[in-house]
């Protein structure tokens, strides 16, 4: 047997909840067997820059962070709710990636 499975990367939680809530109406219409959305640990990209540009004066900083979202969706595979799923509206700045698994 096969699933899919589906890895959603994104810095915007709310699209990646859009993206999650059309899947599971997807899996509900077509009857398919859905693990998740299990949510993988946040990364977090910090970057700290200094606020004078000369170096001069008092020794203060600026405080920056991007954080990276990810979900995990597993589907058991039916070659109607795939090509749904294939045609799912992605928002821009979302990463999907569908990788298929033998179980």
């Amino acid at each position: 047997m096969q699933k899919a499975r589906i890895k959603i990367t994104s810095t915007d939680i709310t699209k990646i909840n859009q993206v999650c809530d059309y899947i599971k109406g997807i899996t509900e219409k077509t009857g398919v067997v859905m693990r998740g959305p299990i949510p993988l640990p946040t990364k977090k990209l910090k970057v700290t820059t200094r606020k004078s540009p000369c170096g001069d004066g008092a020794a203060t900083w600026d405080h920056y962070e991007m954080r990276i979202h990810k979900r995990l969706i597993d589907l058991g595979i039916d070659e109607r709710a795939l090509r749904l799923v294939m045609r799912v509206p992605i928002p821009e700045g979302l990463n999907i990636e569908i990788e298929m698994i033998d179980v």
